[in-house]
């Protein structure tokens, strides 16, 4: 491994502690610490190494500060090098070759929602994995637990993607949103701000015990808007810890509904998530829906966890011409799935 620089010894420590579930005040600790090594000038750095004084400064503690001189030194850490061992090897075993065909990540988050980093942190953890693109998708406002966003805030967020896209190129960040689908079946957007995104993720985050009949009502409604692209995590299960149980809908006509108005079902790679489970992820496929495989990351880490959904599509031979992100960026800028290209405008 090629010797890091303090700050880069930091960021990977913090990247491997997201992409291996461990609490979020490990990561913050190592975040937090690089963006004060980050802030320091070079000279100020090294006065502080030879006076071992780096712990006066914030956020910088005895982990960190071993972690910074060891790197200063031209060593590889020794918390890095436990990390390497125990969450750089693949996150699941199988679907190689989908996971090299991805182009990009179709659902992911900044800390303008419920994400833990900056919105140009994310695209460029994106870009070093090898993707050529990423959809940006923070909540809608209706989600307030996730600091969801409104009209103007979403509006704001397309000019600071359009700088980010400035600095990032030839990398790009797709514009987009995971909208919530309301109890009817509406969208927490209006037609006039989604028509204007690449990409919509559409996902149910309330009343998720709602009545089967009344679920796959709900469900239908949405798939049919033209400003729906993808249907997210779709039975809204957890499976870890205390869990949470799936929604009940007839997987038939919602799988129908997104195969008539061509419409992806995301295959969600968060470990506690693994939506759709098993059987519907069979009968999404049986019945001829496009895929979206995605990793709902809200972390840079996280961005890593491809794999997962990958080794499920390879089990049930979904097919190259059916992911949507294995197709290239101005594809889905221009036009997602139900539009063949033709653009939403």
């Amino acid at each position: 491994m090629a010797a890091l620089s303090p700050v880069e010894a930091l960021e990977r420590i913090a990247f491997l502690l997201e992409r291996g579930r461990e609490p979020t005040y490990r990561v913050k600790a190592f975040r937090g610490a690089a963006a004060t090594i980050a802030g320091l000038p070079d000279d100020e750095l090294a006065a502080r190494i030879a006076a071992r004084t780096l712990r006066e400064l914030p956020g910088i503690g005895e982990a960190t500060e071993r972690v910074v001189l060891e790197a200063a030194a031209g060593e590889r850490p020794g918390y890095l090098a436990r990390l390497e061992d125990e969450h750089a090897g693949p996150v699941a075993e199988g679907g190689e070759a989908i996971r090299a065909a991805l182009r990009g990540d179709c659902h992911t988050h900044s800390d303008w929602s419920d994400g833990g980093s900056p919105i140009e942190e994310m695209a460029l953890a994106a870009r070093d994995l090898g993707h050529e693109y990423a959809v940006l998708t923070d909540h809608s406002g209706r989600l307030t637990v996730a600091r969801g966003l409104d009209r103007d805030r979403l509006l704001r967020q397309l000019d600071v993607v359009a700088e980010v896209n400035e600095r990032v190129a030839p990398f790009r960040l797709l514009t987009g949103m995971e909208v919530d689908i309301l109890e009817d079946g509406s969208l927490d957007m209006g037609e006039e701000v989604l028509s204007r995104l690449d990409v919509v993720v559409g996902s149910v985050h309330s009343k998720l015990r709602m009545e089967q009949r009344a679920m796959t009502v709900r469900m239908v409604t949405a798939v049919a808007n033209p400003n729906l692209d993808i249907l997210g995590h779709c039975t809204g299960r957890i499976v870890v810890g205390r869990g949470r149980p799936e929604s009940t809908f007839d997987a038939e006509l919602v799988f129908a509904a997104c195969k008539r108005f061509d419409k992806a079902v995301e295959i969600n790679s968060r470990p506690e998530r693994l939506d759709p489970p098993r059987r519907l992820l069979r009968l999404a496929v049986e019945t001829g829906c496009r895929i979206s495989i995605d990793t709902d990351a809200h972390a840079p880490g996280q961005l890593d966890w491809l794999d997962s959904g990958c080794r499920r599509a390879e089990m049930f031979g979904i097919q190259p011409d059916r992911v949507i992100n294995m197709r290239p960026a101005a594809e889905l800028a221009s036009g997602t799935p139900r539009r063949g290209g033709g653009g939403r405008r």
